[in-house]
């Protein structure tokens, strides 16, 4: 079941979609040159400045992508320290 968050309506932003892990914070338009913006609201809590690197990921279901997901660039490394450490450590 989803559960609705009340956003700020007055800045056009539409009501957030609670899922648990994720949330719908807002829907973006993509322009004729495949430019989106990512509103001020959103760059604030998430801590993204201009000139920032984002890193994209996809993921797949039944070969559609599903979901698209940014993650800063600089985080990358202490991900794939905490996700292949174990497996690495296993293989030396």
């Amino acid at each position: 079941m989803l559960k609705k968050k009340v956003n700020d309506a007055s800045a056009g932003a539409s009501p957030a979609v609670d899922m648990g892990c994720c949330a719908v914070e807002a829907i973006v338009t993509v322009d004729e040159r495949g430019q989106m913006v990512l509103p001020k609201e959103l760059r604030a809590k998430a801590g993204i400045k201009a000139g920032d690197k984002m890193a994209v990921a996809m993921w797949k279901k039944d070969g559609e992508v599903c979901c698209i997901t940014l993650i800063k660039a600089g985080s990358l490394g202490g991900m794939m320290r905490t996700l292949l450490g174990p497996v690495m450590k296993d293989l030396l």
